[in-house]
Parts: C-alpha cells; structure tokens; sequence
C-alpha cells in the first residue's frame, strides 16, 4: 500500500510539471524587455528590472531585483556601462554564473551596434560621460533590428530546443518592423532639418535617424543639473538660432525645459524614451508610432 500511494504521488507530481521550463530572461530596460517577448513569445518569462519613468542610470539594486537575477538564464541590457552603477551589485550578489560577464547569459545590446560619441578623452569633470560611447541606442529604431538577430541567436544558443521558434518569430518580427520603419521613416520626412533643444543629450541616435538638428543642451555637462546662470546662456545661444522645441524624456525634471519653452515661445515636448515612458508607447511598435507623433506636432507649432 505504502508503494502504491508514493508512486501516486510522485505521478501526480509529474502530471504537475510542464515538460519544460520558459526561458527565463532579466531584462534590464523596457525595450529589451519589449524586444525579448517578441522574439521569445511564449518559450520566455521576461522580468524588466526598469520602468519607462526611471533613469536607467540610477536604479537600487534592491533585494527583489536581485532575486529575479538570481533565477535568471539570461541578462538581456544595453550595456555601454549604462548599468554599471547597479547591474554589477545585483550579478555579484546572485552568485548566478549563467549572467556573469562572459558566460552565455551575458547579453550587451551595445555590442552589436557602432556607438556614437565616444570620449577621446576621460575625465569626470566633463560629467556623467560614458567611456565606450553614447548607450542610449534605442532612439534609432533601425538599432533594435540589429539587436534582434543577434539576441534570438544568443537565446538558441542558450535554449537550443526552441532554436527553431526563435528563429521563426525573429523572421516574423523582421518583416514587420522593416514595414514599420518605411512608415516612420516617410511620416518624419518633414522633421529633417528641424531645430531642437534637449534637455539631456540622450537623443543623438534619434537625432541622426531622423535629421533633427541640435541646437543645444539644457545641461551644462551630461548629468550635470543646470543653473540659472547657465539656462540663461541657453537662453542667449535659442535667441540667436532658434529652435523648434525642446524635448525630454518622461524620466526627467520637467522644469528647465519648462522655463526655456516659457522665455522661447516654443513647445517642451515628453518623448516617451523607451516602452512605457508615455501611456501610448505600449510596446516596441507604439514607442515609435508616439515618439514620431509627438515630433511632428511640436514640430507644426
């Protein structure tokens, strides 16, 4: 009898299981996150440590973040030290070797595309500056494309018994946002040209897709908070080469860009950055459906 009830349930404890486990994938921003589910579907469980309101460079490597690491097959980040003031504190106190630098687990978008803005020179007085270059990849739509094939070849590398589904929702996903970049790319041809200011200089991938043209920064240096002094000097270089707008992303302090719009005459526009940032960029698709939208209504004044 013994025998018999053990084995009923170790049967019902088999009938339990599911014949395989998801992938399990740590994204570390939206839009990899986004881009992870397209191409994984339902083989992936995706966590996004991020939201589209947090600046990816400050995040806590709080205890909930680290126990999602900790069950994690693969890290899914931009890298370009974009992370590095948190991602290496969680990785070191997982303990997970499959996401450590190095192993298979360890996938960089940055490293697959050709960064912009690389310092020649490294000094930390010239601001929250980036030794590798500017990481914010993802304002150039044509970038998640690049990203996509080698992120569904690193998750068949990493499950190799859903390589073939993988590689199916890649060719699915390829064919739909190569028509959807021929859509934006015709719905921005009146952006070519416009001026612009920024609030942070985390536009210049956007900025060269679509032939936006910078005037100036609201930050003295990059990450550096700007003071009345220098506001007003942006003041004095918009009054002399005026600028369309200016935009930020939903992430940052809303009042210089406020205060430049205001003494301007001219709209501060919240760009939605990343999925999320904004209530209609739901997902990769309509992160660049609002983010072209919102341009070219700030744009028509």
């Amino acid at each position: 009898m013994r025998t018999m009830i053990i084995g009923a349930v170790l049967l019902a404890l088999g009938a339990a299981t599911p014949a395989y486990a998801n992938l399990n994938v740590f994204a570390c921003e939206p839009e990899w996150g986004a881009l992870a589910t397209e191409i994984g579907g339902d083989k992936v469980s995706v966590f996004t440590a991020t939201t589209g309101g947090q600046d990816p460079h400050q995040v806590q490597a709080r205890p909930g973040l680290i126990a999602r690491a900790r069950n994690a097959d693969i890290a899914v980040c931009t890298g370009a030290e974009l992370e590095i003031a948190w991602l290496p504190q969680i990785v070191q106190q997982t303990a997970n070797p499959k996401i450590r630098q190095g192993a298979a687990g360890d996938f960089e978008a940055s490293s697959f595309i050709t960064l912009l803005e690389v310092p020649t020179r490294l000094d930390r007085a010239e601001g929250d500056i980036h030794a590798q270059g500017n990481p914010h990849i993802q304002t150039d739509p044509n970038n998640i494309l690049r990203v996509a094939k080698p992120l569904a070849d690193r998750f068949s590398q990493v499950d190799p018994a859903n390589a073939a589904t993988y590689a199916a929702r890649l060719a699915s996903f390829t064919t739909r946002w190569q028509a959807a970049l021929a859509k934006w790319q015709a719905q921005a041809a009146p952006l070519k040209g416009v001026p612009i200011a920024v609030s942070h200089l985390s536009w210049r991938y956007m900025e060269d897709w679509l032939g936006l043209k910078r005037i100036v920064a609201l930050e003295p240096k990059p990450g550096v908070p700007p003071s009345a002094g220098y506001l007003a000097q942006v003041v004095d270089t918009l009054g002399k080469t005026p600028a369309k707008f200016v935009i930020r992303s939903a992430y940052e302090d809303s009042r210089p860009s406020l205060f430049i719009a205001d003494k301007m005459h001219m709209t501060a526009v919240v760009m939605p950055f990343t999925v999320g940032g904004t209530p209609e960029a739901k997902d990769l698709f309509t992160l660049y459906d609002d983010t072209i939208n919102r341009l070219l209504a700030a744009a028509k004044g």
